[in-house]
């Protein structure tokens, strides 16, 4: 199929980008560099033995967009193009709302204008709030609880819409809970501009002299010890769940829902601890008060992707942090 991956130049986007190349898919990548770098489109044609076709464009660009769809014959959108951090989205709303919420109307609607009807939206396990404990299935009680969650879920809710006015429609919202790792190759992995926001690149940063310590938001939640709980997937794993899902959507229509996880939470010092075991050196860190919209634990129950998609996470911890380790020795200035 001919498929453009909007953010593809950036984490997820690339290895999800590379597995569809894999795939003998026809990949064309839009991304505004924003929180990337085209070193990674380069990478990912490296390792698939040919070049993407790659646009630097905004996905409110509608002009360009449109242009670029209609020039390839775009049959499928995969779409990752979207700001992520948690913490930053409560601080900055408006800019989370406009490029993640703004940002996928404008893109549905160039898709619904030249006829394109195959969508897989990134989106992400914050739409499940804390009206249920842990594990959270498909069906589980929604909530947000920060205005990063907050535009996922609108964009969900707008999918879920456009699927009941135009049956035709094939979407498949994939529930993210917390990509890591890196390729195998050490070529292409997560390069977040400024201080991360995440756990495990910041780890990264520490071990390889970049930071002091590392930052520990808050060490007395109800958990074994203290600190938040969180499902780990290798982003290899996360790739090949999108290729799946792709699959599934040429036999399914409609509005359909994911989780993409390992079933399996592990706490911020869990972390830590595997990633002194596979550098071969101490993580020193401090205690900090909680992040507003945290939760003290995440974890799927996967199960609806094995039954209905034949997918499941294979990685181990171990494995993710390894291989985000090989790619951070291997790139120490980064991209």
């Amino acid at each position: 199929m001919r498929i453009a991956v909007t953010g593809g130049a950036g984490y997820i986007g690339s290895h999800v980008a590379l597995e569809l190349m894999q795939a003998e898919h026809d990949v064309v990548i839009v991304d505004n560099l924003s929180n990337s770098s085209e070193v990674s489109v380069q990478r990912v044609a490296d390792l698939a033995g040919h070049a993407p076709a790659f646009y630097q464009t905004d996905i409110r660009d509608v002009q360009e967009i449109r242009r670029i769809f209609s020039y390839h014959s775009i049959e499928a959108v995969l779409h990752f193009a979207g700001l992520k951090a948690v913490g930053e989205s409560v601080s900055e709303p408006l800019a989370y709302y406009d490029n993640n919420v703004n940002g996928s109307l404008q893109l549905l609607q160039v898709m619904r204008e030249l006829g394109i009807r195959q969508f897989i939206f990134s989106s992400s396990a914050t739409v499940y709030g804390q009206q249920e404990q842990p594990p959270f299935a498909e069906h589980a009680a929604l909530g947000p609880t920060n205005p990063y969650g907050h535009s996922k879920r609108m964009v969900e809710q707008l999918l879920e819409d456009l699927c009941v006015s135009d049956p035709s429609w094939r979407v498949a919202a994939l529930r993210y809970f917390n990509p890591a790792g890196a390729h195998p190759s050490g070529l292409i992995g997560e390069v977040p501009r400024g201080v991360p926001n995440n756990l495990m690149p910041y780890v990264l940063g520490v071990l390889t002299g970049r930071y002091e310590q590392l930052r520990v938001f808050g060490q007395d939640y109800p958990t074994p010890d203290g600190t938040g709980v969180r499902d780990y997937i290798h982003v290899m794993d996360l790739a090949s769940g999108h290729v799946a899902a792709l699959d599934y959507l040429q036999q399914h229509a409609g509005f359909n829902v994911f989780n993409l996880g390992t079933g399996c939470g592990y706490s911020v010092l869990q972390v830590v601890e595997t990633f002194e075991q596979v550098s071969g050196h101490g993580i020193p860190y401090t205690v900090l008060p909680r992040r507003p919209g945290d939760v003290a634990e995440s974890f799927a129950v996967a199960d609806k992707a094995w039954k209905s998609m034949s997918w499941r996470a294979e990685r181990t911890l171990q494995s993710m942090c390894q291989d985000a380790w090989n790619f951070a020795q291997r790139n120490p200035e980064a991209y």
